[in-house]
């Protein structure tokens, strides 16, 4: 007889107060695989009533969660480690089904969810107040530190497990409720399937509620809503300068955490190891089919080493699986629907009607794209300063360090980004001039680590994740101070 656990059912609608139901609309989203088109399941879509509820039930609970003891919570979130660990195969099987993740990056993604829940079990016990000194005779000065209260989370469909709990975890862990509206290519991964490990791990009804719904009915009202503190987002800078505007100017002043675009320089200098840059630039820039923020999205060849770099970067990519991201072995699936596919394609057009030189390509097939090589690209054509979310790769030739310098910071994006030398203080000295948030040297510019910080610069966000950085953004500082003796005002 197998140990193994009864699949999860009930993918059907929302997740609000403890409780599985449907949406009171009348609409219905069909969640298909985009490698084959099968339909996954079939969802009753929420509206503007579903989502007070759940913020509402979010509140509530929030009181009470909010007194639960550090260990208690901590104990709570590695029952969600064992919840993972038990249905790791059914979790990765609904990262490649529904996101189009390869089986590569879905253990990846997966990893990197258990690894938050791990750091976040820590998180309860780290959040500490301060005695500080003051000028003022028998006062004491404290400054308490508490969870702000509910946080909403709305997030994308790249990477969407991860990248929903990378905001959900420590939210909860610190003593805030979360209500989250996953993205509508990815409502079973990117919200409904956390809830299902956060209920079985024995979290309390109303702490995590999920509403899916069109972004028409649930899209200006979530982040509008009186009751969120806290509004999180990962997705398009376009959207997040929306929500960010919305969170400023509604009826309550919100605090927001924007994780937007990306174009990140990979950035290989003469020195290079260059079979390391290589391997490292053909990973960084066709993971998940170049479908991450961080993914490296310019590549950046010193004259010197650009020849033998483009052949042996051409070769590596030739190699590359493409097709069904259920094989262990592929390493290019699908796009994750239509609109990016066609996106994707009509850039490639523009490019060799430009006349960019293009050194590999092929027509998609289905919603897999092939990988695409483009070499002598100019720094500021569309195709170099557009976030290519696809598997594109334009190949830039720089004069020197100084040239690879300045077109590396030539986007208005600052995420993340890469530098390759074998002369390590070489690479900090340059990494520290690069207009960015994270700079990897030696490394892909794809990293994220819930023991580090996250976050970008320029055009690529407001905020930080991870660790200490998470803590400071979903909590907030309370002064309180004693006067122990009558004081002598002044009148």
């Amino acid at each position: 007889m197998s140990d193994r656990p009864s699949p999860w059912q009930n993918f059907t609608g929302q997740y609000i107060a403890g409780a599985w139901r449907s949406g009171s609309t009348r609409k219905v989203l069909e969640n298909r695989n985009p490698y084959d088109n099968a339909l996954l399941t079939e969802l009753s879509l929420g509206d503007a009533g579903d989502l007070d509820d759940a913020y509402r039930a979010a509140e509530t609970a929030q009181k009470a969660w909010a007194k639960t003891l550090p260990n208690e919570r901590a104990a709570l979130f590695m029952q969600a480690v064992r919840v993972l660990d038990a249905r790791h195969e059914e979790i990765v099987d609904w990262l490649i089904r529904e996101s189009g993740s390869t089986r590569t990056k879905a253990e990846i993604e997966w990893s990197a969810v258990r690894s938050t829940m791990i750091t976040s079990a820590a998180m309860p016990s780290r959040v500490v107040g301060r005695i500080l000194p003051i000028d003022i005779p028998d006062k004491e000065s404290r400054v308490y530190r508490k969870p702000l209260g509910v946080v909403g989370v709305i997030s994308p469909w790249n990477w969407p497990m991860h990248l929903s709990n990378r905001s959900i975890a420590p939210a909860l862990a610190l003593g805030n409720t979360v209500v989250v509206k996953p993205a509508d290519d990815t409502p079973v991964t990117g919200g409904l399937l956390l809830a299902k490990i956060y209920e079985e791990a024995g979290f309390p009804p109303g702490v995590l509620n999920v509403v899916v719904g069109d972004v028409a009915d649930l899209g200006d009202a979530f982040t509008l809503h009186p009751i969120p503190k806290f509004i999180s987002f990962t997705g398009s800078t376009r959207v997040g300068r929306h929500i960010g505007a919305l969170a400023v100017t509604g009826p309550t002043l919100k605090r927001v955490g924007l994780e937007l675009g990306g174009n990140a320089p990979c950035v290989v200098l003469d020195d290079a190891d260059l079979d390391l840059a290589v391997h490292a630039a053909v990973v960084g820039r066709f993971l998940h089919q170049g479908q991450i923020c961080m993914s490296s999205n310019r590549i950046i060849v010193d004259a010197s080493l650009q020849k033998d770099f483009v052949e042996a970067f051409v070769e590596r990519v030739r190699q590359l699986k493409v097709g069904d991201p259920d094989l262990a072995d592929t390493v290019i699936g699908p796009l994750i629907n239509r609109r990016q596919l066609e996106g994707a394609v009509a850039r490639i057009e523009a490019a060799k009607a430009e006349g960019i030189e293009m050194l590999l390509g092929g027509a998609a097939m289905g919603q897999v794209l092939p990988p695409h090589v483009f070499v002598n690209v100019d720094n500021m054509s569309h195709l170099a300063q557009a976030e290519q979310f696809c598997p594109v790769a334009p190949i830039i030739t720089a004069r020197d360090e100084a040239h690879a310098l300045e077109l590396a910071n030539q986007t208005e994006f600052g995420l993340s980004s890469a530098v390759f030398t074998k002369d390590e203080g070489r690479g900090l000295r340059f990494a520290q001039q690069i207009e960015a948030g994270m700079t990897h040297i030696n490394d892909i510019s794809v990293n994220d680590d819930p023991n580090n910080m996250f976050g970008g610069e320029k055009n690529s966000g407001i905020g930080r994740f991870n660790s200490d950085w998470i803590i400071a953004e979903l909590t907030s500082d309370h002064w309180i101070s004693v006067q122990h003796k009558r004081r002598a005002y002044p009148f």
